[in-house]
């Protein structure tokens, strides 16, 4: 049987920031599935021990031929974001003698969303600094660190609030716009390497752990009836999207929704 669909990321090295909870580590799932070299890059040596060994019984065989790596990498501390990021890559690279293939960024930190009269400007800082500056500064490396070529991709996580925001979410609409113009001005900045971002709608994730079982019963049913197909994505739905974005080697500049119809609902 030909299989020149199924193995385009067979031996491929993907890096993935984020990639211990929710989306990010079903696109590990994903990839390891396709036969990829995963790296799982995270804030926490913990939850990086416990996405390895989960990783690791799940995925036996492919982890005995292909030794899942993980980093430590944090990607708040703004004062050495440069530092950590190339101790990383780095890493990911064996010391740059094998460039990688693809990266992933699905990496968020909980945000305080303030209505705009609330509004600080440590809250908008807070809100980039994962989400914008560390893809940002990461972009940078790609030259260094990346196959200089058009099957090489770099895939970032923005959202549905940039083309549809909702009362009261002007920060979320500002962050995912600005990861949109992002990933628009680095198609040019680092081609031939791709960029794309992929904006999730409804998903549930780590994210929404803080709320109590009423709050989130009352979220779950206004996602809902935010779309059209009336359910709430579970992660391993859109990390679908992440793998379309490195597989289709003509895809650049683009964002990618997976949101059920909610930008027509």
């Amino acid at each position: 049987m030909a299989t020149k669909y199924t193995t385009k990321l067979s031996q491929q090295r993907v890096l993935i920031l984020g990639g211990t909870s929710g989306i990010g580590f079903c696109v590990a799932e994903a990839a390891l599935e396709h036969g990829a070299r995963v790296i799982i890059a995270s804030s926490q040596r913990s939850k990086l021990d416990q996405t390895l060994a989960r990783l690791n019984q799940s995925y036996p065989a492919q982890a005995a031929e292909q030794p899942i790596l993980t980093h430590v990498c944090d990607l708040s501390d703004i004062p050495n974001l440069e530092a950590n990021l190339e101790s990383l890559l780095q890493a990911a690279t064996d010391d740059g003698a094998v460039k990688l293939n693809h990266i992933v960024t699905t990496a968020g930190n909980a945000v305080n969303v303030p209505a705009l009269a609330d509004v600080t400007a440590e809250d908008i800082y807070r809100s980039m600094d994962v989400r914008l500056v560390a893809p940002s500064i990461l972009a940078k490396y790609i030259p260094k660190y990346v196959e200089q070529s058009p099957q090489s991709s770099f895939t970032i996580t923005g959202g549905m609030f940039s083309r549809r925001p909702h009362p009261g979410c002007t920060l979320l609409a500002t962050v995912t716009s600005a990861i949109e113009g992002l990933a628009r001005g680095l198609a040019h900045d680092v081609k031939p390497v791709r960029v794309n971002a992929v904006a999730p709608g409804a998903v549930l994730t780590g994210l929404h752990s803080g709320h109590s079982q009423e709050e989130l019963n009352a979220l779950v049913q206004r996602f809902r009836d935010g779309n059209l197909t009336g359910t709430v994505a579970q992660p391993e739905e859109v990390a679908e999207s992440y793998i379309y974005a490195m597989k289709d080697s003509f895809l650049t500049g683009t964002v990618i929704d997976s949101s059920g119809g909610g930008l027509l609902a």
